[in-house]
């Protein structure tokens, strides 16, 4: 049997231990929230390093990528140097990947027309690899991050000019308090709706679901949401509220789709090899027969 623990910064209350199998092995799967406290991340990394097969870092990146330029995050990089003997992985990998792959799964699986459609990433700099995915399918993209992250209302329209401004701000905003930018602990439970107008002038939605949660209007009618870290009563809850579409990059497993950490850390537990490239992860998920999960509501909106 193998185990894999995701240590997340998220609230201990959306924690949850899955069984499933793959490639003819048992899987254990397991998320455990520490509400925002950094060193009990760290001391529950320490204390599972060694007894497990994989581990995932889940509320925190080891670094953050922007175009061809990396940024490493004090925080991301503390929580590294902890573990010394199991793999441990961020999610960069699948989100860079798999995540990036998702886009042509919408088009040619699910016939989701994007070219031409506005597509809102809550954070790019999260999940630069989509956006980059969605622009290259002709999607206009709204660059959600100074919205969301500094609540500034002054969007992107192109990952190029994000880049720019990135370059100038990422040296200063990767040393901030992790919380001050991102909803970290209980606050991931709040929902705080702002910039409703972003979210009405898109046709799709793509980012973490703490994130949709927290900031998401009540009403999302004929949206395609792009999301992971939720289970299936989160993902038909979206559906109340008007999305027509719910898709994740990562695929069901135990009535939910985990977090891109927690599902790379899987592929390495199953035989990719940590920090190996998207060959790997992609050659895994393909043995397993993974696919990515989602649940249509009702028609896409064609604004």
């Amino acid at each position: 049997m193998l185990q894999v623990v995701s240590v997340s910064l998220g609230s201990a209350r959306r924690d949850y231990r899955v069984t499933f199998s793959a490639l003819g092995q048992q899987v254990v799967l397991e998320r455990r929230g520490t509400g925002g406290r950094v060193d009990e991340a760290e001391r529950l990394l320490r204390e599972l390093d060694g007894r497990v097969d994989a581990l995932g870092l889940g509320g925190v990146n080891f670094s953050l990528r922007l175009g061809r330029s990396r940024y490493h995050l004090p925080l991301g990089r503390r929580l590294q140097r902890a573990v010394r003997r199991t793999p441990l992985v961020d999610g960069e990998g699948f989100k860079d990947t798999l995540e990036r792959d998702l886009v042509g799964f919408l088009q040619a699986r699910l016939g989701v027309e994007l070219r031409g459609r506005r597509a809102l990433v809550l954070s790019a700099l999260d999940r630069f690899g989509l956006a980059e995915a969605l622009a290259q399918a002709g999607a206009r993209l709204m660059v959600g991050d100074p919205l969301f992250a500094l609540g500034l209302p002054l969007p992107f329209g192109s990952l190029q000019s994000f880049a720019l401004a990135g370059r100038v701000a990422l040296p200063l905003l990767r040393r901030l308090p992790l919380g001050w930018l991102y909803p970290l602990g209980r606050r991931q439970e709040v929902r705080r709706p702002r910039f409703a107008w972003a979210f009405e002038r898109a046709q799709v939605v793509a980012g973490d679901f703490h994130l949709l949660w927290r900031y998401a209007p009540s009403r999302l009618d004929g949206k395609v949401v792009i999301t992971s870290g939720l289970d299936r009563a989160e993902a038909e809850e979206l559906g109340r509220q008007g999305a027509a579409l719910v898709v994740s990059s990562s695929p069901e497993l135990g009535g939910r789709a985990s977090s891109a950490n927690a599902v790379e850390a899987v592929l390495v537990a199953l035989g990719a090899r940590p920090g190996g490239g998207g060959a790997g992860l992609r050659e895994v998920w393909s043995r397993a027969g993974f696919v990515p999960w989602w649940l249509r509501f009702g028609p896409v909106c064609r604004r």
